[in-house]
C-alpha cells in the first residue's frame, strides 16, 4: 500500500498515470518559480509547488495537476496558478478540437497563497473559467487525498468539477477552521476541536451529504482505480454546480430543523446604518431605477437584488448582493456571499440564459460590494464553496453562451465573494476611489495566517502590488478594464448616474466583441507589465504540451 498523504506532488501525479507515460512540464529545473516571494524574504521553489503531468489513463491522453501541500501550504501564486490554468486551458483546447484528454486535479491547498495574494484570486478565477467550459466535454476530476485539504477559492474549482473523491483524512471548505475563529470567533467554530471539523468538513461526511462522490483509502492504487473509473462511466450524474433550484430547496424554511437552528444560534446582528449606507444597494437602484425583478414568491432572502432595464434598445439584467437583516443565515447580513446568496445567483443566471436561448443574449451587469464570504459553522456544513461555484458555473455558462457579462465594482471586491460575483466577466470596471478594495482577506487573518504583523503585511503590499487592498494597485494587475473617476460615487446625481450607464455600455458593446473567454485580461497593456510570468507560464507550456 503506498499512501497518497506521504508521496510528494510529483509522485502523486505519476502514481495516477500508466506506467511509463509520465512526462513533466515546466519541470524544476526549467526554473519557473515566483518572483513575488524572495522580495518578501521567502525562499522560492523551482517549481513553485505545482506539478504538471503529461501521459495517459487508461491508454487516453490525460493531463494530471498536483498541488504540492508542503510549499507554502499549497497556495496559489502567479507561477502556480497560471501552470493549472494553462495546462487546463490547453487540455479545453484539445477536447475543442476532438482530441479527448482527460483532465485531473489532485488537491493539496489552502487557497490563494496570502504573500501574492491577488494573483492568486486572478489566477483562481482563470482555472475556474476553464474547469467550467472543460467540464463541457470531458469530465474533470478531483483529488483531494489529504495533508492541508482543499479550502479557499481552489473549494470553489473542486465544486466546478464533474467528480470529487476524498479519502477521510482530505477536508474540503470554503473557510478554514482558523480563519472562521479569527473572523467570527470561537463561540462560532473552535479551531482546535479537530474531531468536530472532521466532522463537519472531512472526507466521509462530505460524501455523505452528497458534496464529494467517492470516499476511498489513503491508497495511491484505490485513489487510481476510483479515477479510472470515473472516465470508464464518462462522468456520471449531473453536476452540483448547476442544479441550482434543487440546493435552493433544501435552504428553504422547511429545511431540517437542526440545519435552522444551528444558524439561528449562530445569529450576528447586521447594523441598520450598514444596510442604509451600502454602496452596492444603493447604485443598483440608481442604475435600474429602482426597479426588480417580477414578484418572486420562491424568494428566499432580499440579499440578492435582480432587476431587467431597457438600456439603448438592450435588455440588461443588474445583479447586485445587498445586506439584509433578516437573512435567515446571520453570517450573511452584512452583504457578505452565504448559502442563498450563491444559489440565488445563479438561478437568477440560470433564468437569463434559458429564456434567451432562442433569441437576443441580454447582458448582465454584476454591481459588486462583497465585504467576503459568510464566515460560519452552518455554512461550511452546507457547503458554502458548493454556492459560490454554482455562482461562477451560471456566470461562466452565461459568457460562454453570448451574454455579455460586465462587473462594476462600487465598493469592496473581497475573497471568495469576488470569486463567486465579479470575476467571471467580460470585462471589470471599478470606481477610482479609496472606499473600492480588492483582497483576499481581511488584514488581521492575514496577518495571522502568514505569521507577519499588519506592518510587515502593509511594508510588503510596496513590494508587491498585488498584496494592496487599494483599487489603484489592482488595476496595476491588468484585469480591470477601466478605472471611472470625476463622479460623485457617495451621493451620485442626475449626471453622474448618467456618465456611469454610458461607462456601462461602452463595456457591454466591448464584451460583445471580445469573445467569451477570459483571455483579454492577459493581453492588456496592464497586463504585460503587471503579470508576465502569468503570459510566459502559459507560452512555455504551449511549447512543452505536444512534445513526445
Amino acid at each position: 500500500r503506498l499512501s497518497m498523504i506521504e508521496l510528494c506532488a510529483r509522485e502523486r501525479a505519476r502514481a495516477l498515470l500508466d506506467p511509463g507515460s509520465f512526462r513533466e512540464l515546466l519541470d524544476p529545473f526549467e526554473r519557473m518559480e515566483s518572483p513575488h516571494l524572495a522580495p518578501q524574504g521567502i525562499v522560492p521553489q523551482s517549481d513553485d509547488g505545482v506539478t504538471v503531468a503529461r501521459g495517459t489513463i487508461d491508454a487516453e491522453p490525460a493531463v494530471v495537476i498536483s498541488i504540492e501541500g508542503s510549499f507554502l501550504g499549497g497556495g496559489i501564486g502567479e507561477v502556480s496558478g497560471a501552470k493549472i490554468a494553462g495546462a487546463l486551458e490547453l487540455a479545453l483546447r484539445d477536447n475543442e478540437q476532438g482530441v479527448r484528454v482527460r483532465p485531473v486535479l489532485l488537491l493539496d491547498t489552502g487557497g490563494v497563497r496570502l504573500q501574492e495574494a491577488n494573483f492568486g484570486l486572478l489566477a483562481i478565477a482563470e482555472i475556474c473559467a476553464a474547469v467550467a467550459a472543460l467540464r463541457r466535454h470531458i469530465p474533470v476530476v478531483a483529488v483531494i487525498p489529504g495533508m492541508i485539504g482543499c479550502f479557499g477559492g481552489m473549494s470553489i474549482v473542486t465544486g466546478l468539477c464533474s467528480h470529487v473523491i476524498m479519502t477521510r483524512e482530505g477536508r474540503l471548505g470554503l473557510n478554514g477552521p482558523e480563519v472562521i475563529e479569527l473572523e467570527a470567533g470561537i463561540q462560532e467554530l473552535d479551531s482546535t476541536d479537530r474531531l468536530l471539523i472532521w466532522k463537519t468538513i472531512g472526507g466521509a461526511r462530505r460524501c455523505a451529504k452528497g458534496l464529494a462522490d467517492g470516499l476511498v483509502d489513503d491508497d495511491a492504487a484505490a485513489i487510481s482505480d476510483a479515477v479510472r473509473s470515473v472516465y470508464r462511466q464518462d462522468g456520471g450524474s449531473v453536476p452540483r454546480c448547476t442544479r441550482a433550484y434543487e440546493y435552493l430547496q433544501r435552504l428553504s424554511p422547511g429545511a431540517p430543523p437542526d440545519v435552522r437552528n444551528v444558524a439561528i444560534q449562530n445569529a450576528t446582528d447586521a447594523k441598520a446604518e450598514d444596510v442604509q449606507l451600502s454602496r452596492g444597494k444603493m447604485w443598483f437602484h440608481a442604475l435600474t431605477g429602482n426597479s426588480l425583478t417580477q414578484n418572486d414568491p420562491d424568494r428566499l432572502t432580499d440579499s440578492v437584488l435582480c432587476a431587467d432595464v431597457g438600456t439603448d434598445g438592450e435588455r440588461v439584467r443588474y445583479i447586485a448582493v445587498v445586506p439584509d437583516l433578516s437573512n435567515p443565515y446571520p453570517r450573511a447580513r452584512n452583504g457578505e456571499v452565504g448559502l442563498v446568496e450563491g444559489w440565488t445567483i445563479a438561478r437568477y443566471v440560470k433564468e437569463a440564459i434559458e429564456e434567451d436561448a432562442d433569441g437576443i443574449r441580454r447582458a448582465i451587469v454584476l454591481i459588486v460590494d462583497v465585504p467576503g464570504q459568510a464566515y460560519g459553522f452552518v455554512e461550511e456544513l452546507l457547503g458554502l464553496h458548493q454556492a459560490c461555484a454554482a455562482a461562477v458555473d451560471a456566470y461562466a455558462a452565461a459568457r460562454i453562451a453570448g451574454h455579455p457579462l460586465v462587473a462594476l465594482l462600487v465598493g469592496n471586491a473581497i475573497s471568495g465573494a469576488f470569486l463567486a460575483h465579479g470575476l467571471q466577466a467580460n470585462l471589470l470596471l471599478a470606481f477610482n476611489d479609496p472606499q473600492v478594495n480588492v483582497q483576499v482577506m481581511s488584514k488581521k487573518s492575514a496577518a495571522r495566517v502568514t505569521r507577519r504583523t499588519i506592518a510587515e503585511l502593509e511594508a510588503a503590499a510596496k513590494e508587491v502590488p498585488a498584496t494592496a487592498y487599494d483599487i489603484r494597485s489592482f488595476a496595476k494587475l491588468g484585469a480591470l478594464d477601466r478605472l471611472i473617476d470625476g463622479i460623485d460615487f457617495q451621493t451620485p446625481g442626475t449626471a453622474d448616474i448618467r456618465r456611469v450607464r454610458e461607462e456601462i455600455a461602452a463595456a457591454l458593446a466591448k464584451a460583445r466583441r471580445t469573445g467569451r473567454d477570459l483571455r483579454p485580461r492577459l493581453s492588456s497593456a496592464a497586463a504585460i507589465t503587471g503579470r508576465p510570468a502569468s503570459i510566459r507560464v502559459r507560452e512555455r507550456l504551449s511549447q512543452q504540451w505536444t512534445l513526445q
